[in-house]
């Protein structure tokens, strides 16, 4: 999206277009490199086997970067997130998809802002559910 939506153009109910994302060991070791997360079960496959996990996984870090990817995507570029808050739930492993969904469940008048409800799932269910308040011009 290129132009940014106006909080009168936003209604309460409003779904947001699902976004899906596929999960690539770049992806996963790139996150958590790029958030200085050297922990080894985000890039080497050994060490991620040995505590138990089929293959590397996602950090949190990423997984916040790809909420805001999602509701910024949908946003446009001259809005400002105002709170982010999220729960993690079942791992991102590299060949899995990402699938954000988010409905619009508040406006705040006064403040110019509007709430949205996500949920990012891969195929073991919920990865990432929370709340957005984005300020929207």
């Amino acid at each position: 999206m290129t132009s940014t939506r106006t909080f009168a153009s936003v209604q309460a109910g409003e779904e947001l277009p699902k976004l899906v994302i596929p999960i690539t060991v770049a992806l996963v070791a790139g996150g958590a490199i790029a958030t200085r997360d050297y922990f080894p079960g985000h890039h080497d496959p050994e060490a991620a086997r040995a505590l138990g996990s089929p293959h590397i996984f996602m950090n949190i870090l990423t997984t916040n970067g790809l909420v805001e990817r999602f509701v910024e995507g949908w946003a446009g570029p001259d809005c400002r997130l105002a709170t982010l808050k999220i729960k993690l739930g079942a791992p991102n492993y590299p060949g899995d998809t990402l699938t954000f969904t988010g409905t619009v469940t508040d406006r705040n008048e006064a403040g110019h802002s509007v709430e949205v409800t996500l949920r990012g799932a891969n195929s073991m269910g919920a990865h990432v559910t929370g709340t957005v308040r984005v300020k929207l011009p």
